[in-house]
């Protein structure tokens, strides 16, 4: 008689040691995040309550200031609210592309084991300071409509793009920001002097459509001029703000996140050991 070869099947043990683990990514995600929370809010003085006042002492300042020299704001009758539609979005932007532009260097001690990637604490800066600078934006601009009679009408479809197009414009830019940086340290200085004119130029003091035609030509290929023009039609039902470019904002963030990300591929263990 001949033996039948028996091939012993897994059991159910072996087959959950086997499989991988559904949601790891996830959970090492919110652990990066619940890190970061606690070493930076622990450090600030006022913890997570400076994240508020810092934007809005800025825009209390720029308020203030030119309202010392000009009757009225260019759209409306509160400089709070024209300034804060400016500044908010910006911040947004600038707060996201720096963090995640510093994602590798916070987290390489954590990146030498093989349960924590690089995209791992990429999306973790992004997400814990897109939240944050979200929640910023609705406190802020939210506390403005309501204890100042601002005659605005918020339209939110428009509020919520010009957001969105914020977080993913800075996540783009500092996903290429953190190979540069990681791989050139002098560059975090030359983007620090690139970056200075961008307050000026993305049009949180003034109006794109009161520019002259030869600085509207040049400032139209800023993506940031198009979110804050997009943040104030969610404000001022009056602004159209005809030039503005979803498709292009989108397209320069997609193409930078693209490259950033595969640099990220190529090079993160050179950032890790460097």
């Amino acid at each position: 008689m001949t033996k039948t070869s028996h091939i012993p099947q897994p059991g159910p043990l072996a087959t959950v040691r086997s499989s991988p683990r559904r949601f790891a990514s996830l959970r090492t995600i919110a652990a990066l995040m619940l890190r970061e929370m606690s070493t930076r809010y622990s450090r600030t003085p006022g913890g997570y309550l400076w994240n508020v006042v810092e934007p809005l002492a800025a825009i209390l300042f720029l308020s203030l200031g030119f309202s010392l020299f000009l009757r009225s704001p260019a759209l409306g009758t509160s400089f709070l609210l024209f300034y804060a539609t400016g500044y908010m979005p910006f911040d947004l932007y600038g707060t996201v592309s720096q963090s995640c532009s510093a994602a590798i260097r916070f987290s390489r001690p954590l990146l030498k084991f093989p349960a924590v990637t690089w995209v791992d604490a990429l999306l973790a800066r992004f997400t814990l300071n897109s939240l944050t600078g979200v929640l910023n934006t609705i406190l802020l601009l939210g506390a403005i409509l309501i204890l100042i009679d601002s005659r605005a009408t918020l339209n939110l479809p428009p509020v919520l793009q010009a957001m969105g197009l914020a977080m993913i414009l800075g996540l783009g830019v500092g996903s290429v920001n953190c190979v540069l940086m990681g791989l050139f340290p002098i560059w975090a200085l030359i983007w620090g002097v690139l970056n200075r004119p961008l307050f000026i130029a993305s049009g949180i003091f003034f109006l794109y459509d009161e520019m002259s035609p030869v600085a509207q030509e040049l400032l139209w290929y800023n993506p940031l001029v198009h979110i804050v023009g997009l943040m104030r039609t969610g404000f001022y039902p009056t602004y159209t703000a005809a030039y503005v470019s979803e498709v292009y904002v989108l397209s320069v963030a997609l193409m930078l996140l693209t490259l950033g990300l595969t640099l990220m591929g190529r090079y993160h263990r050179d950032i890790i050991n460097g």
